[in-house]
């Protein structure tokens, strides 16, 4: 079921209702969907404003699901999906996604708002293996304050067969060695 604090352009309203009452200051962008300009934003809410792109066959991973868990303040430019079915799909999902084809198993999923989102565990993971700097500072934001994510995202990675796991593995230690200095210096 659809929240009803997301509005998405032709549901509810028009675009250009939509438009009008964002420049009344009335709703916000949020996603793919505006929201009430007083509204919490929550994990549920992010997920739920890409209903449109994830529809039942798509999981957030990613970018943009370190974006749904709230590690990142706004979505990625491009969203990062997976395929979240056993069956190959068979329509091409929009240009303005980053599409993995491999699904992903369900057990690394989780449902938020509607819509299937990967663990932060396994969305941890994910992102210290891609091996940049913008995946790497959602890596460490994704794991503050969450006590253990890290040591089972290592986990996770130590019993996987894995491309690129060694240097994830070492990103993640290198985190927390960070931190452990940071704590010492406080």
């Amino acid at each position: 079921m659809a929240s009803p604090f997301l509005y998405f352009a032709d549901d509810r309203l028009s675009l250009a209702e939509l438009t009008a009452a964002r420049l009344d200051g009335d709703v916000v962008e949020l996603g793919d969907a505006y929201i009430p300009a007083d509204a919490v934003e929550t994990r549920a809410l992010r997920a739920g404003s890409l209903t449109g792109i994830l529809g039942e066959t798509l999981a957030a991973t990613h970018l943009t699901a370190a974006w749904i868990h709230g590690a990142l303040p706004e979505p990625p430019v491009r969203h990062t999906v997976q395929r979240a079915v056993d069956r190959r799909l068979h329509r091409v999902p929009v240009g303005h996604l980053v599409y993995r084809d491999l699904a992903v198993h369900p057990a690394d999923l989780e449902l938020i708002g509607g819509v299937r989102v990967t663990s932060a565990v396994r969305t941890l993971a994910d992102l210290a293996r891609v091996g940049d700097d913008a995946h790497a500072r959602a890596a460490r934001l994704l794991s503050e304050d969450r006590a253990g994510l890290r040591d089972e995202a290592i986990a996770r990675l130590e019993q996987a067969s894995l491309p690129h796991k060694r240097a994830a593995i070492a990103l993640l230690r290198g985190l927390e060695r960070d931190d452990a200095q940071d704590d010492v210096t406080r």
